[in-house]
């Protein structure tokens, strides 16, 4: 097979990575969604509250989204490397930061997910609620929140990243840089007045604005990302010299 075919076939590879993820993106923010916060600030009705030990009826409703989750932040960190392979030289170290906090971030959030369904669901179910308070996702300043929380914070980070990595040649590449810029920017804005307004007891408050910022921000990017992997397809031999001059 030639190079140009490899090269092609990657750059397909990426096309899909980026479809994957926003179409993950949106199946799981609409499970989200539909699923009631049932502790904290958010909480509309009685809900849970400390320890947390009645909330096995909650099994496995609640932790529908994470199944998806898991596999999106997957996805999500494939998009990122397919992008940096696509980048120029000189612009191959804001690539690597990316990948870095890609890497974090997918291995946090996945972490922090399949510890909710393969250690609180079943330890719950029998009886052992030893450190589950903690752990669990109903508790608003838990493990589970913080994790969230720092884990979209190094995503948010690695899409802003990148930003550099697309000139602005056309409305596309525009796009996503603006796209990139603004969910930063919103990330350290929600963070800062939500920080000064509830201090150290903003419990989820954050990890909320977080998660809607960044998903919205993958939908939108990974729709761009396609569109771009698609043009260089399309783009005549498809060289890695050609890949975004």
């Amino acid at each position: 097979m030639k190079k140009t075919e490899l090269n092609k076939n990657f750059l397909r590879f990426g096309y899909y990575a980026s479809i994957v993820t926003a179409v993950l993106t949106i199946l799981t923010f609409t499970i989200a969604i539909l699923t009631p916060p049932l502790s904290g600030p958010f909480c509309t009705t009685g809900g849970f509250v400390y320890p947390f030990y009645d909330i096995a009826g909650r099994f496995p409703r609640d932790y529908y989204w994470m199944y998806p989750a898991m596999i999106l932040s997957a996805a999500f960190l494939v998009m990122i490397i397919c992008i940096y392979q696509t980048a120029k030289k000189d612009k191959k170290h804001f690539g690597l930061i990316s990948v870095s906090f890609a890497i974090m971030a997918t291995i946090v959030l996945i972490v922090d997910y399949f510890l909710q369904v393969s250690v609180i669901q079943p330890s719950i179910l029998a009886g052992e609620t030893d450190g589950v308070s903690i752990l669990s996702q109903f508790n608003p300043h838990g493990v589970f929140i913080a994790l969230e929380e720092i884990g979209f914070i190094f995503m948010n980070i690695s899409l802003f990243a990148l930003i550099p990595v697309f000139p602005e040649r056309n409305i596309y590449q525009k796009a996503v840089r603006w796209v990139s810029f603004i969910g930063f920017v919103l990330i350290i804005i929600s963070f800062t007045l939500i920080s000064l307004i509830f201090g150290i007891n903003r419990e989820y408050r954050f990890e909320v604005a977080a998660i809607s910022i960044t998903w919205l921000e993958l939908i939108i990017l990974g729709l761009l990302y396609s569109r771009y992997f698609k043009k260089l397809i399309i783009c005549p031999g498809g060289k890695s010299k050609s890949i975004i001059s």
